[in-house]
Order: structure tokens, then C-alpha cells, then sequence
């Protein structure tokens, strides 16, 4: 098999799973955490209280929406996809460790642990290539790329 068709592959799959969870987690998880306002950051804030922090909820809280929201939107355009996954990572860690400490068990907390494991996988492997990066970076500068066949 041609390695430029395999890479070009690799980079579709990349897209697809960075458009699909960006669009979830920017509009369907983090955009209305952050529209929901104090009340809402102070809630899902309070998770913090299963590492023993107990001040400042509503921030903690503002700081897991905007993770989620901001880090969706840089999951879909491609742009600081490491720092926003490691953040994502972060949030889903806090998530998944609140509902184990609330006593849901493992199969409410594996949603937040199955998205911690693809945002540290997207640590470890990054965007791809398709990014708006290179949309807008000089044709000198971008490689021809062609979609697999």
C-alpha cells in the first residue's frame, strides 16, 4: 500500500474525530455550561470537591466549560490541539472522578474516562494535517496533499 495513502488516511481519520468531538463537546457539553451562568458553573464546579477543594466552585466551574467549549472549537479548526486536549484531559479526569466518588460506578464514569483516553490520544498524536493552519499558511509552504483513494 502506498505510505502517502496510508498518511493521507491517518490524516482523514484525524479530522473526522477532531470535527465530531469538537462539535460535541463545543456545542453540546461545554456551550451550555458556560451560557448557564454562575448557578451552573457552581455546579459543575463543585465536582473539585472530590480532590478535597471546596472555594471558589462557580470558577472552577466557568474554567470546565470553557475547556470544553474553547477546547471543542480547537478540536475542529485544528488549532492548539495539544494544550486544549491537555486541558479536555484534565476536565474528564475531574469528571470521572466525581462520579466515582458519588458512587455512580465505572459505567457512568466511562464516558469521561473513554474522552480522557482520545484527548491524551490527541496529546500524544496531534492535529493531522488538515488544520486551518494550513488552509491559510503560503502555498510555498504547504505540502500538495491529496485525499486517499
Amino acid at each position: 500500500m502506498d505510505p502517502d495513502a496510508v498518511e493521507g488516511r491517518r490524516d482523514l481519520g484525524l479530522l473526522v474525530l477532531r470535527l465530531g468531538l469538537g462539535f460535541m463537546f463545543a456545542v453540546v457539553h461545554g456551550g451550555p455550561k458556560l451560557l448557564g451562568g454562575p448557578e451552573r458553573w457552581s455546579a459543575v464546579g463543585s465536582a473539585m470537591g472530590s480532590f478535597g477543594i471546596h472555594a471558589a466552585p462557580a470558577a472552577w466551574g466557568f474554567l470546565a466549560a470553557v475547556s470544553e467549549c474553547v477546547g471543542g472549537l480547537c478540536l475542529m479548526t485544528g488549532l492548539l490541539v495539544r494544550p486544549a486536549a491537555g486541558f479536555m484531559a484534565a476536565t474528564m479526569a475531574v469528571a470521572a472522578a466525581m462520579h466515582l466518588a458519588k458512587g455512580d460506578g465505572i459505567q457512568v464514569a466511562s464516558h469521561a474516562i473513554e474522552d480522557g483516553i482520545v484527548f491524551v490520544s490527541l496529546i500524544l498524536i496531534g492535529a493531522g494535517r488538515y488544520t486551518v493552519a494550513r488552509v491559510f499558511s503560503r502555498p510555498a509552504e504547504r505540502p500538495h496533499y491529496t485525499l486517499p483513494s
